[in-house]
């Protein structure tokens, strides 16, 4: 199972639209161009946005005799990606699944795939502490697996699911990396000013609160958007972005505590 993984990551939050895809792949991404071999495994079998992300939707899955074929994004094969999205027939069809087929599959896609030896392998989680969470927590457990990275918006709705996550990454035994604010006011496009449009310091506060490091705040700019959706890396396209500067801190963060050794 995961044979050649070295890391896992989690990417989780209690709340749905924080931005979780979004900063799995540009975490990827900006790996990528640290120089790492790097796999991003898509668990949100509702809403997989991954391979919509990284331009490769239409793209097909083959089996090796070793298993499943990830695909991969670039021609150097240093990213690799499994998503439920690549085995619909059509983007529109919706995963009308109970949870027991749902809890197979996500088996099926940590147990299966052929990863081959890559340095970090980042699993894109859907919202809440439900079913598919704990599949994924059962199977990785036993991989000793290297953190959760916890994703929030400013709001104070959202902090309060956030708030719920932590506490079922405890439970469960799961490290925690880090609270990542995602939203974090809005940069404009032509003077560069940040505006806070959400309340601001929520994630801050609940990482002082609860006692994780607290790993950055992403703001909303239309360019590091226009990046996501085109499966570029902002680290790459914009390195003077304050979007660049909290993914090359979290990077270079993972690389020196350990994660990335």
């Amino acid at each position: 199972m995961l044979t050649g993984v070295k890391h896992v990551i989690l990417v989780l939050s209690g709340k749905g639209g924080v931005g979780k895809s979004t900063v799995s792949t540009q975490l990827a991404l900006t790996l990528k161009e640290a120089g790492f071999k790097v796999g991003i495994l898509d668990v949100d079998l509702c809403g997989p946005s991954v391979p919509y992300l990284l331009q490769l939707e239409g793209k097909d899955v083959h089996q090796s005799p070793h298993g499943w074929v990830p695909v991969f994004a670039d021609k150097e094969q240093r990213l690799a990606v499994m998503s439920i999205g690549f085995l619909l027939k059509d983007r529109n069809d919706g995963v009308v699944w109970r949870g027991p087929k749902k809890n197979a599959m996500i088996k099926q896609f940590l147990t299966d795939v052929y990863w081959q030896d890559i340095d970090y392998l980042i699993i894109d989680t859907p919202p809440g502490t439900s079913d598919e969470h704990i599949t994924v927590m059962e199977n990785v457990r036993e991989l000793n697996c290297d953190g959760a990275v916890i994703v929030t918006t400013p709001q104070k709705v959202a902090i309060e699911d956030v708030r719920k996550e932590i506490t079922f990454c405890r439970k469960t035994g799961i490290p925690i990396l880090g609270i990542l604010e995602n939203m974090s006011g809005f940069v404009c496009p032509t003077c560069s000013e940040c505006t806070n449009i959400f309340s601001s310091g929520g994630g801050s506060s609940l990482a002082e609160l609860s006692g994780v490091p607290f790993l950055g705040c992403l703001p909303l700019d239309s360019r590091v958007g226009a990046c996501g959706e085109k499966g570029q890396s902002c680290v790459a396209e914009l390195p003077d972005s304050p979007a660049a500067a909290v993914f090359r801190s979290l990077a270079a963060r993972l690389a020196t505590t350990g994660v990335g050794s």
